[in-house]
């Protein structure tokens, strides 16, 4: 059997009725009830009390090195000095100096594995050179260049 269709006024009906059942359940969701919002401002006051009580038992300088953040534009945040970096001032300039002296330890490095890497092609060009048939004069002979550059005739 196939289904009846209702006349247009009907589904008018119905679709305005589906529209007020949808939006009366979206606003009741939007708006939580009065115990949740009883519950969210005791904790917020449990929160605020333990905040007034940690900066209490803080001494007078923690408290200000501790309400040193700052919010800039952007949401981004400054952090202020700390008590630790008090005593350490010294590792700033020592932090930023062994970057540098990583990088030039390691350009010696690579040059001397370069130097190394030429001076032991360089000895095996020689000793090729050396232990060949043919005398070394032969190599600065321009008619033997020609001679390799020819191809093969037999």
């Amino acid at each position: 059997m196939a289904p009846q269709r209702l006349p247009q006024d009907a589904a008018n009906l119905e679709l305005r009725f589906g529209l007020r059942v949808g939006a009366a359940l979206s606003e009741r969701s939007a708006t939580p009830g009065h115990d949740v919002f009883e519950r969210l401002r005791v904790a917020r006051e449990q929160a605020l009390a333990r905040a007034r009580e940690a900066r209490a038992a803080l001494p007078a300088r923690q408290a200000k090195e501790a309400g040193s953040v700052l919010v800039q534009s952007q949401g981004t945040l400054a952090l202020g000095g700390s008590p630790l970096s008090e005593g350490f001032r010294w590792w700033a300039p020592l932090a930023s100096l062994v970057p540098l002296l990583l990088l030039v330890l390691g350009l010696v490095l690579i040059d001397q594995w370069h130097d190394r890497l030429q001076t032991a092609t360089v000895a095996e060009v020689d000793s090729a050179l050396l232990s060949d048939d043919l005398p070394p004069d032969a190599y600065t002979d321009p008619g033997f260049s020609e001679f390799l550059k020819a191809p093969e005739q037999h």
